[in-house]
């Protein structure tokens, strides 16, 4: 899973980063709730593990956040406030699930993959845009009635704009969240794999859902979403 990390305590990252990469899953860390919440809000996450008392937004406030402009990141709040006001607090922000400090890292384990179980069987997974349909678990694209093979470049970029539809997905968040954060890609790069792109998605006779924001980056919409 790819996994986000909100936890001000510098040790306790530390412990759950080299835990959780060992166990296989891919783990990005924020130490405050205000940049943990711009990272929710830039990239695709299985799952966050949020603290609640965090300098800058707490994880209160952070969920709280996420679920108002519609982000439906699965969240797992862990935190040493065991009270069960605090629980029924956090869960009624829109966690869910709640551990608290300490705790035992094989519980955690298990409880992160039955957070993104849930978070599976309980929504359709398809991503639609118009006539644009993708999804997920076969990653298979249609267009309308055909189908679109993609590279595996393309579909990610696809893919990481159509989590976004209607929005403007940044140049530096794909090159990011497509090739990883310790990758040195020049942008002209990502202009030629968008332009293969285009000319698979948005062929000849078809309404252009791919656009470019110039100096930004890029979305992708329907025109009920202009």
């Amino acid at each position: 899973m790819k996994l986000l990390i909100v936890e001000d305590e510098v040790r306790m990252v530390d412990l759950l980063r080299k835990g959780l990469t060992e166990e296989g899953h891919t783990v990005t860390c924020a130490l405050d709730g205000a940049e943990g919440l711009a990272l929710a809000k830039d990239y695709e996450f299985d799952v966050i593990i949020l603290d609640v008392m965090m300098p800058k937004l707490t994880g209160y406030d952070m969920a709280k956040k996420l679920r108002a402009e519609k982000i439906k990141t699965p969240i797992l709040m862990l935190t040493a406030r065991d009270s069960v006001p605090d629980i029924v607090h956090g869960l009624n922000l829109g966690a869910d699930d709640y551990m608290t400090k300490p705790f035992s890292f094989e519980e955690l384990v298990a409880r992160l993959r039955a957070v993104k179980r849930r978070a599976l069987a309980s929504e359709d997974t398809h991503l639609r845009v118009a006539d644009l349909t993708l999804d997920p678990a076969s990653r298979e694209v249609l267009r309308g009635e055909e189908r679109i093979s993609l590279t595996r470049t393309e579909y990610s970029l696809l893919e990481r704009l159509m989590y976004r539809s209607g929005k403007v997905v940044s140049r530096r968040s794909l090159i990011e969240s497509v090739w990883g954060f310790d990758r040195e890609i020049e942008e002209n790069t990502l202009d030629a794999f968008m332009r293969l792109l285009r000319n698979k998605v948005d062929s000849v006779g078809r309404p252009k859902l791919i656009h470019t924001v110039r100096g930004v980056g890029y979305m992708i919409r329907s025109d009920e979403q202009a």
